[in-house]
């Protein structure tokens, strides 16, 4: 083993452990327990970018949970009651799950999926900022922000924008 990769793997490795044991992971984990340990970590993965954008305005309103609970149940690992359970979690304490940031969910994604499915997961997460009615300053520039993260192009999230813009006429 090289001198970088022991490196990375001793940086990583605590991260790691420590993103299994977020209240947000245990949460997945406990709903889709006989899914692959990648599809929790996507489940996971998802679940705490559309709470990061939910939340992006400092509010989580009922149609933004309700919108969460809606795209969770949608995936073939998840029942809708664990969907319902896993946005009761981020129900509870929507600051203190978010609070650690979105760069080991983002991490996963980008490991985890291909520029396609990264651009669905951006899509989803526009419907969601759209859910309340209102996409604020705040959630554009996080949305912006959280594309580049992804890997993406400016062009590739002003298309999927344009996309909602017959939703909402406040797109920034």
């Amino acid at each position: 083993m090289s001198l970088f990769a022991a490196l990375e793997r001793l940086l990583s490795g605590p991260e790691k452990a420590a993103d299994r044991a977020h209240p947000l992971a245990l949460a997945v984990r406990e709903q889709i327990p006989d899914a692959s340990e990648d599809t929790q970590r996507l489940v996971t993965a998802v679940a705490g970018l559309l709470a990061c954008v939910a939340y992006a305005d400092q509010e989580f309103s009922e149609p933004e949970q309700r919108a969460i609970r809606e795209e969770l149940a949608r995936l073939p690992a998840m029942e809708p009651a664990g969907a319902g359970r896993v946005v009761g979690v981020l129900t509870g304490d929507i600051q203190a799950i978010i609070a650690n940031g979105d760069q080991g969910w983002v991490r996963d994604l980008r490991e985890l999926t291909t520029r396609e499915q990264r651009l669905e997961v951006l899509d989803v997460l526009l419907d969601l900022a759209a859910a309340d009615g209102v996409i604020d300053h705040s959630e554009v520039n996080y949305l912006r922000r959280l594309a580049t993260a992804l890997g993406l192009e400016q062009a590739e999230y002003n298309a999927a924008q344009a996309r909602h813009r017959d939703k909402l006429g406040l797109l920034d």
